[in-house]
């Protein structure tokens, strides 16, 4: 047994002496450890990105939208729970002259055709004057003239100003939504008469509208009348011949009452200068018969 023993130690040791038993090992261990490897990998996979998967998608900026909805109709600037009138009409080239002389606005002397309308409260007082239509605020100022003016621009060619404000609670550049609140109504020195009320005009191509046309209607409805610019200037041209006339009639009525005075005047002075003539006559009668007289007594006698 010792003797088998000893044979088999002794292949083992000169198989251990030669030259490739050791790198043939090497590589054999390698081998077993990268199959190892390889079947740990096999059970436990990575999970890899599914680019074909959708992703969902976050956009740090709102996108592009029109700047008014074309579902909008145009609404009356004014509160819900408000009572309001229009006071003052948009003046049209084609009303009567009788709608036409209640359309002109008159200040400094000088009538001027009406490019909106006045709303004011039933009840004459102060009411919140909101956004009739959806846009961006292109002006918000004080003016000495017209109070507090809102512009908001609509897009499409479409602009709404918003003039005789006592107040206003909207800066330039900032977005206001359909029936936001902009400020309250106010005076105007351009319309003392009107008290509180809100100025409203809608603008299409820079061209003035009636704001009444358009009231309840969607916003693609308006419109500039191609000849709306030439019945602004014909309207101005009105208005001016109506101040002309005025200032005509008031200037001959002083003349006409000088004239009558002077006269008169000049009558009553000729007919004073007549009478006294007229005195210095009787006069002399008077000494003539007082003289006759005497001479008949002394006659008498």
């Amino acid at each position: 047994m010792r003797g088998r023993n000893n044979k088999k130690s002794q292949k083992v040791v000169h198989l251990f002496q030669k030259r490739w038993v050791f790198p043939a090992l090497y590589i054999a261990c390698a081998a077993v450890i990268l199959m190892v490897a390889l079947w740990f990998q096999g059970a436990n996979p990575k999970k890899t990105p599914n680019h074909d998967q959708a992703t969902p998608y976050t956009q740090s900026e709102d996108p592009a939208v029109p700047v008014t909805k074309s579902s909008e109709v145009v609404k009356m600037p004014a509160a819900a729970n408000a009572e309001v009138v229009v006071q003052k009409k948009f003046y049209e080239d084609a009303a009567t002259e009788a709608e036409q002389e209640k359309a002109l606005v008159f200040y400094n002397n000088t009538y001027s055709p009406n490019k909106g309308i006045d709303i004011a409260a039933k009840n004459g007082k102060e009411f919140n004057v909101t956004a009739a239509l959806s846009g961006t605020v292109t002006k918000a100022e004080k003016d000495s003239l017209l109070g507090y003016v809102v512009t908001v621009d609509s897009g499409n060619g479409v602009a709404v100003s918003y003039q005789s404000l006592g107040s206003v609670k909207v800066e330039k550049g900032a977005r206001v939504a359909q029936g936001e609140v902009l400020g309250t109504s106010g005076l105007s020195a351009m319309n003392k008469e009107a008290g509180s009320h809100v100025h409203f005009e809608v603008r299409k191509d820079n061209v003035a509208v009636n704001p009444e046309r358009y009231l309840n209607k969607s916003v693609t409805e308006i419109k500039a009348d191609a000849g709306a610019a030439k019945a602004t200037n014909a309207s101005g041209k009105k208005a001016d011949d109506k101040s002309q006339k005025e200032e005509k009639s008031t200037s001959t009525k002083p003349e006409n009452k000088t004239e009558d005075k002077s006269q008169k005047e000049e009558k009553s002075t000729s007919g004073s200068t007549s009478d006294k003539k007229e005195e210095p006559k009787k006069e002399e009668k008077s000494t003539n018969g007082s003289t006759e007289s005497s001479n008949d007594s002394s006659s008498q006698e």
